[in-house]
């Protein structure tokens, strides 16, 4: 037979005491082996520690839950938000409420504390390049050069392979940013850049 947790014990004194309006409150924590200052402050309204947020934690579960959105919205658009981005997310949100504003290191023990985000190294992705990934264009792509091949008698040894990028201006640096926990690989940030 489980022994009931310390919880269901104060629940059960509670609903003693108000079954049998002769037993005491001192009485029914001896019976159910309780603290009575426990039971006193359940009585009168104070949620336990397991059911109550933390004050460290600034926002809401519904708050918290559209940043957790916000984020994976803009990672799978390719715009993985930087750990400042989050901090200044929820600073807009706790600002337009009137509340303090997080501290530096909120935004690493949210990361941690939410299971779906992660955080991990970008490399810059160039915007032009991003356009060409859909599939209909790789694929008339290949069936372009596979008209070629066909048209001239290119055979696979005479393919080599040669990727010029040149320098790229006003593009970003590897960073930390923040994206889904299941992404295998570097994040890709999207930058429209200058080609030289």
């Amino acid at each position: 037979m489980k022994t009931p947790t310390p919880e269901a014990q104060i629940i059960l004194a509670i609903e003693a005491i108000q079954s049998s309006h002769k037993l005491s409150r001192r009485a029914a924590a001896k019976l159910y082996n309780v603290p009575e200052s426990t039971l006193r402050a359940r009585m009168n309204g104070v949620t336990p520690k397991a059911d109550s947020r933390p004050v460290s934690q600034s926002l809401t579960e519904i708050e918290e839950d559209v940043v957790v959105q916000y984020i994976l919205d803009l990672d799978s658009r390719g715009f993985p938000p930087l750990i400042g981005d989050v901090e200044a997310m929820v600073n807009s949100i706790l600002a337009s409420q009137g509340a303090r504003c997080v501290g530096k290191q909120w935004p690493y023990r949210f990361i941690q504390r939410r299971t779906e985000l992660k955080t991990r190294f970008s490399r810059a992705y160039d915007f032009q390049r991003a356009l060409c990934e859909d599939p209909t264009v790789i694929n008339a792509w290949f069936r372009l050069v596979s008209n070629m091949r066909a048209k001239y008698g290119i055979l696979d040894c005479d393919f080599y392979n040669f990727d010029e990028t040149g320098f790229m201006m006003g593009v970003i640096c590897s960073s930390m940013v923040v994206t889904r926990s299941d992404r295998r690989g570097k994040s890709k940030a999207i930058q429209p850049g200058n080609r030289e």
